[in-house]
């Protein structure tokens, strides 16, 4: 399976056209449904998976797939984050993005558990104003996959219409680390995931 946010390669880059976007981002959404639906991995429990008829989404939204502004951290900071099982992990806080939505900026922290490490995503978890109404009360996340080192100052495009639900929110048997304070957005980002239920 093709996870969502392999489509966003954590850089700069020219938005497609909308219609052209939002049929890329229609079919790589069925096909993670698909995944979901039948998969011996998927996080869905098998007793309801013959039921599984797909993850609720929002209507794609091109315009919260928002060009951010990159510092990153030379020195990174560790964080403990909670997660859903009571214990805590830690990451280190790798790069901010700064960006706007509706004329409001806001900032978001980029994590690793392992900063040296080229081939792991930056991960981006997050809250907001859905969070624990419209979306797993938990948080959602998003995935960013750069092309080499990030560049202080580098333009990055965060696509909000990838932000996921971690697999916790539909299986207790996995851990998920929370999103800290420092990524609370004070802000409605209906783009991306909606929660589930069976």
């Amino acid at each position: 399976m093709t996870d969502e946010s392999d489509a966003s390669d954590g850089g700069a880059v020219d938005a497609p056209h909308d219609g052209e976007y939002v049929e890329r981002l229609q079919a790589n959404r069925a096909e993670k449904d698909e995944f979901f639906g039948s998969h011996p991995q998927s996080p869905i429990p098998p007793e309801h998976r013959d039921d599984f008829e797909g993850l609720d989404y929002f209507a794609p939204a091109p315009d919260l797939r928002v060009e951010t502004t990159a510092t990153v951290h030379d020195n990174p900071e560790p964080v403990a984050m909670e997660t859903t099982a009571g214990n805590e992990v830690r990451y280190v806080r790798v790069v901010t993005f700064a960006f706007e939505i509706d004329g409001d900026s806001h900032e978001l922290y980029g994590y690793k558990q392992r900063p040296d490490d080229d081939e792991e995503p930056i991960l981006v978890p997050f809250r907001d104003k859905t969070t624990g109404q419209e979306t797993y009360r938990g948080g959602r996340y998003v995935e960013l996959h750069p092309e080499g080192d990030l560049a202080d100052g580098e333009t990055v495009t965060i696509d909000f219409n990838l932000a996921y639900t971690p697999f916790c929110a539909f299986n207790e048997t996995f851990s998920c680390p929370l999103p800290p304070e420092e990524n609370w957005l004070e802000t409605a980002v209906r783009a991306g995931e909606r929660d589930w239920s069976p």
